[in-house]
């Protein structure tokens, strides 16, 4: 599974992956145990994983959520040290020792909460993306 192939929606915890285009959506299975499906339709906001990036002070603005996910697993494999319940400062410190320029007035904590969750979501449930990332990388 690729990034392309998992999505969120908005209103909506935890991740998708999609499986195909239908008439009136988009057929979704949750990356979870349930294994739920789901239609979504176009009044709900999709977004593939591997289309979302994080604001930046940088030149160039953002970096793209991918490569956020591939520095946090280098570092830190399958225990980053925080999940989605810890502390406002403890989340802003870890985000900062992945990626020292990004931009805190627009990246909330929330935002980084998200992240989080979504990195153990992944591991858990979709862990060939990170090491399809990493083949990527010996190339």
């Amino acid at each position: 599974m690729e990034l392309t192939e998992i999505a969120s929606i908005s209103g909506k915890g935890g991740l998708f992956k999609v499986l195909k285009p239908g008439k009136s959506g988009v057929l979704l299975e949750s990356l979870d145990a349930a294994k739920t499906r789901i239609v979504a339709n176009a009044t709900q906001r999709l977004s593939l994983l591997s289309e979302i990036s994080i604001y930046t002070t940088t030149k160039e603005g953002t970096v793209a959520l991918e490569e956020v996910l591939k520095k946090i697993y280098q570092e830190y494999k399958n225990d980053p040290g925080v999940d989605g319940n810890s502390e406002s400062n403890e989340l802003k410190a870890f985000l900062k020792s992945v990626l020292p320029a990004f931009d805190e007035d627009r990246v909330y904590v929330s935002d980084i909460r998200k992240l989080i969750k979504w990195y153990a979501i992944l591991l858990e449930q979709a862990p060939e993306v990170f090491t399809e990332q990493k083949k990527e990388e010996a190339n």
